[in-house]
């Protein structure tokens, strides 16, 4: 498990059953059909001085923030660009997003290939990679039970972690 921070401020209600959340930051939902290959995309030094921010931090962070570093050191890269470069990585798998309570989106580069979810602090940020194969095997049998096929999913686990629990005390 590797360790990371994102920006606090993260709330979330804890799900169980068929119960909703009401708010909390929810990962963006991998909607319809898995989009086709994407074409080879040309390799850009704008592009690869955004993924060169997002390799050079561990949180998560939004398209705004990753722009205001970049400009910050010297770079002469519009907010569109940021976008669309953080669009083509997450289209690739490249990097995490993360939808936050009031709807900022927010990325990171994934260090993991494997399929896995994090676990993020709702006071520090902090968040960790972890698979759970347990959680794939109940997918299947919910959409199986509800008569869904070719099912994917999203997660993200939210609470305090050890550290701001400390703090607290």
């Amino acid at each position: 498990m590797s360790e990371h921070r994102s920006p606090a401020g993260s709330t979330s209600v804890p799900v169980t059953g068929s119960q909703q959340p009401s708010a909390g930051p929810e990962p963006l939902p991998a909607a319809g059909p898995p989009r086709p290959p994407a074409r080879p995309r040309r390799a850009t030094r704008q592009g690869a001085t955004v993924l060169a921010a997002l390799r050079a931090s561990p949180s998560f962070r939004s398209a705004q923030e990753i722009h205001g570093q970049l400009r910050a050191e010297g770079e002469r890269i519009g907010l569109t660009t940021v976008y669309r470069h953080l669009q083509r990585l997450a289209d690739e798998g490249t990097v995490d997003v993360l939808r936050q309570p009031e709807g900022e989106v927010q990325y990171r580069y994934c260090r993991s290939d494997e399929h896995h979810h994090h676990i993020v602090c709702r006071v520090c940020g902090r968040s960790a990679e972890t698979e759970c194969p347990e959680l794939v095997g109940w997918a299947e049998r919910l959409a199986e039970s509800l008569g869904y096929s070719d099912v994917s999913h999203a997660v993200e686990v939210f609470g305090v972690c050890a550290g701001c629990r400390a703090a607290r005390r």
